[in-house]
């Protein structure tokens, strides 16, 4: 296996990055996005299709649903008609376009909080009502569905959609099969339809396995894009897995309505590249990822054991504890970016209070500068 070597460092200020022009003078640690380059394999077909030098309207081949359908099948043993794909220029869009094809303008839909920030923009630009669980926290810090609210909100006959997150982001857990079955059984019960946001599925930490929601329940809607685990959210690439040929019919009519069917096609190349060239550089960058969620505990453990670091199970997005400092989310947001020159996300973005999200997926040691700029400020906080 070639190593790749994810300590090189990267520069990314004045490229129009979104994550670091935004705020030049600071280092970011919030939106999730990767600071390394991505796997060679993608930079080469890239290189190979600039060379063309013409970039005109793209056709998805054939090759490219084989690729998704070949990806799923080895990895996650998820057995994909190409039949039931629809592409996308996003995750974000497709959930979009989910919510218009299932749902009513006044219906509610559920979600377990905290949770992705653009859930409940996509919900109320679809005219219906965010309707939360909030997810609780466990004794070893982790956090579960608490399944009878869950039910009860279920049981509401406005109702009509739960929006899930498989791995979750930001609470970091990769959810079980008995807990995804947990949550189809009470869906079916009450006529509740699932779209299930799995952008995540392929950044997993060791001694937990991704369960696709699509060998649960055959019949939720699938959003999936190698845009996170790739680091190619700006080729901007997406699918919709659905079986069932109606409700994709009108999912498909929701892409054209949005004007999201047009995809780049860079986004077209680099997919089939990541997914038939890419599970080296996979598997070596998730074994880095681990290696430093584990660093991250040292550090807190040393530095700042008042704490707490929610178990990171899936993602590369570590969800922090911050409620001993007395101060709030955006509190703390604000002051390790004016004072320390650190720009973190604030929990009340997910509808977290008490917390902040921590993105780890850069060399080591610019997460250690990361975290030491975040220890020597609330380490005054704490103290005083």
């Amino acid at each position: 296996m070639q190593p790749y070597d994810f300590d090189k460092p990267t520069h990314r200020l004045g490229t129009n990055s979104y994550k670091w022009d935004e705020h030049p003078d600071a280092l970011p640690m919030w939106v999730a996005d990767m600071d390394f380059e991505v796997a060679p394999c993608i930079t080469e077909a890239l290189h190979r299709r600039v060379d063309h030098a013409i970039f005109g309207y793209t056709f998805v081949p054939d090759s490219y649903y084989q690729a998704v359908v070949s990806w799923f099948q080895r990895r996650h043993q998820w057995t994909i008609d190409p039949t039931w794909m629809l592409y996308t220029s996003g995750v974000v869009p497709a959930l979009s376009c989910a919510i218009k094809a299932l749902t009513m303008p006044g219906e509610r839909v559920l979600v377990c909080t905290p949770v992705y920030n653009c859930f409940f923009s996509s919900i109320r630009n679809n005219g219906c009502e965010p309707l939360e669980c909030m997810l609780q926290r466990r004794s070893n810090n982790t956090f579960e569905v608490d399944y009878a609210v869950f039910e009860a909100l279920c049981a509401d006959e406005k109702t009509t959609l739960f929006v899930l997150c498989n791995p979750h982001n930001p609470a970091g857990r990769v959810w079980r099969r008995d807990e995804l079955e947990q949550l189809r059984d009470i869906c079916r019960r009450n006529h509740v339809r699932i779209v299930s946001d799995e952008i995540h599925c392929e950044l997993v930490m060791p001694g937990h396995q991704y369960v696709p929601f699509g060998t649960v329940d055959p019949d939720a809607v699938i959003l999936t894009s190698p845009s996170k685990s790739f680091n190619t959210a700006g080729l901007q690439i997406a699918n919709i897995i659905c079986r069932d040929a109606e409700t994709r019919r009108r999912i498909d009519r929701a892409i054209n309505i949005n004007e999201v069917c047009d995809v780049n096609p860079f986004g077209v190349i680099a997919l089939q590249a990541a997914y038939n060239h890419g599970e080296e550089w996979l598997q070596q960058l998730n074994q880095y990822l681990y290696g430093n969620y584990q660093a991250l505990l040292a550090f807190f453990d040393e530095h700042l054991p008042q704490l707490t670091v929610t178990p990171l199970e899936g993602t590369y997005l570590v969800w922090v504890d911050i409620r001993p400092t007395g101060l709030t989310s955006d509190q703390v947001t604000y002051l390790l970016l004016s004072q320390a020159h650190l720009y973190v996300s604030s929990g009340t973005l997910y509808h977290g209070e008490g917390y902040i999200r921590l993105n780890i997926a850069c060399p080591r040691s610019r997460m250690t500068e990361g975290l030491q700029r975040l220890a020597k400020t609330l380490d005054e906080v704490l103290k005083s």
